[in-house]
């Protein structure tokens, strides 16, 4: 949450409300509301066993309740609306290639995703590029240098390359370039990338559900069951 609200601060977001449009898109917006949601969560379970608090104990439990209730949702969802949670996925890429050079946040997103995550380009693939004022073919004419090119995070890393050349994108799109494209850079769109990831650790992501859930039902569990020992105490008081 801090690291959130920090990054909001270096990027003036609260002095600059334009930047709120597309907040629900912002990194930086993420970390904030996980963290807040972690914090509340982890505040009202350690104080309530801390304490024997069985307000905070009951409020950890439906917290957690709540929680497993929406993952479930959006487990059952997802796999009904896949083609909708596609061109969701698809508008919010496309809006990152809108704004690559405005937010560093989503920069930095865009080229992990790219070079280190699903290795691709673009959405469909590198020509989605041109979207972009600064790689648009047209901003030749402007003097754009990055002009019918692509981001540096776009391009294959060479053998034994420590250092990736951050102007190996330009010049990738135009009809005059001198190299083999698809020896400089992926020519494969993310969203492709991305449905073949999960194809290929479809197993690893029904695993990491199925523990995320028995986690939270066994603290459901525990919570519940601290209560009702502390309920039992205090009924041998009277």
């Amino acid at each position: 949450m801090a690291v959130g609200v920090w990054a909001w601060t270096e990027k003036d977001t609260f002095n600059n409300l334009s930047r709120l449009t597309n907040v629900a898109l912002d990194p930086a917006f993420i970390l904030i509301l996980v963290g807040t949601v972690t914090f509340i969560i982890g505040f009202t379970g350690c104080v309530g066993a801390l304490r024997e608090n069985t307000c905070l104990l009951a409020a950890y439990a439906m917290f957690l309740a709540l929680l497993l209730l929406m993952e479930m949702t959006v487990g059952v969802l997802g796999f009904i609306f896949k083609d909708w949670i596609k061109s969701q996925a698809t508008g919010g890429f496309q809006a990152f290639i809108i704004h690559y050079r405005e937010d560093p946040d989503q920069q930095n997103l865009i080229d992990w995703i790219q070079e280190d995550w699903l290795q691709c380009c673009g959405i469909e693939g590198p020509r989605d590029w041109d979207r972009n004022n600064y790689f648009n073919c047209s901003s030749s004419d402007i003097g754009s240098r990055e002009a019918c090119g692509v981001p540096f995070s776009c391009c294959k890393r060479k053998p034994n390359e420590i250092i990736k050349n951050k102007q190996c994108g330009y010049d990738v799109r135009k009809p005059s370039y001198n190299f083999e494209v698809a020896k400089v850079i992926y020519e494969k769109g993310c969203i492709q990338a991305g449905e073949e990831w999960i194809e290929r650790n479809l197993l690893a992501i029904a695993s990491g559900a199925v523990g995320t859930a028995f986690t939270q039902i066994l603290g459901i569990c525990f919570a519940q069951n601290l209560r009702a020992d502390i309920f039992a105490q205090k009924a041998k008081w009277h």
